[in-house]
């Protein structure tokens, strides 16, 4: 008989006795390991030098972890900043006894964000291109670690999805649950592979990259698409808002779609590269 739903169970961490190694924390590493390999690849084919692509690696990595746990307090969890304050930058939780946590609770809007933020200051102090330059051709390792960030979700069994009220699905067991859920973070894992194979053909196999804006806005409009449809079938973050007609990872996407769309048509550099 074909087996219609997973139970879900495993464990999140290997046990060194000193540290707990978290197969999220693993997903993360991975990412930036794999992230960094891709753009060597593209800052070799653009002339680049090691030492600025060290750089971006260090921006991207503070950039990014920074503003997706900036973005998650200030779009779900706004209560931190005045009931636990240091747990927004700490790997460990004060309120109620000190426990080390590692590092959860991560937005991608906010990441995207920081990442825009990070670039625009690598550039000022490092490469001295455009900031444009920069994005198009980093928004391609950073959609392949998308991919990775929500397998490390799915591990967690966190940002669930909805129960599909049916035999199909995934039942997660460390929840306390018996009746099966959208696996709503493979949904996305799977896309985001996707998005990552489409930048990655139009940066290698057309002229796409020499149109300032195209690819990064190629690329919010193809991951934050993705994000606005799988949230369809997730269950709300904002529970006060679960009611709402969009929740708030829809409200969040829809800006990033129109600015893509924006890139991909309408901009016009002022400026030539050189």
């Amino acid at each position: 008989m074909f087996l219609l739903h997973i139970d879900w169970d495993p464990i999140k961490f290997i046990d060194l006795g000193f540290f707990k190694l978290h197969f999220y924390s693993l997903m993360w590493i991975t990412a930036f390991i794999l992230g960094f390999q891709i753009t060597k690849r593209i800052y070799k084919n653009e002339g680049q030098s090691e030492e600025s692509l060290d750089s971006l690696f260090i921006y991207s990595v503070l950039g990014i972890m920074l503003g997706a746990r900036l973005g998650h307090v200030i779009f779900y969890q706004s209560e931190l900043i005045t009931e636990d304050f240091f747990s927004i930058f700490l790997p460990f939780k004060f309120k109620g006894g000190f426990e080390f946590t590692g590092f959860q609770g991560l937005a991608s809007h906010g990441a995207a964000i920081a990442m825009i933020i990070s670039m625009y200051l690598y550039n000022k102090k490092v490469l001295h291109k455009t900031v444009l330059w920069i994005l198009d051709r980093v928004v391609i390792p950073v959609a392949l670690g998308a991919v990775f960030v929500r397998i490390g979700n799915f591990i967690n069994s966190e940002i669930i999805g909805k129960y599909t009220g049916s035999d199909f699905g995934v039942v997660f067991n460390q929840l306390g649950e018996t009746a099966p859920r959208h696996p709503a973070q493979l949904y996305e894992a799977f896309c985001y592979i996707f998005v990552f194979l489409i930048l990655f053909y139009f940066y290698w196999k057309t002229k796409k990259s020499e149109q300032q804006g195209f690819l990064f806005g190629l690329f919010l409009v193809l991951l934050w698409t993705v994000r606005f449809f799988v949230e369809f079938v997730k269950e709300a973050q904002n529970p006060e808002r679960a009611d709402w007609l969009l929740n708030t990872g829809q409200l969040l996407s829809i800006p990033f779609v129109l600015i893509g769309l924006y890139f991909m048509f309408i901009y016009k550099p002022k400026t030539k590269l050189d």
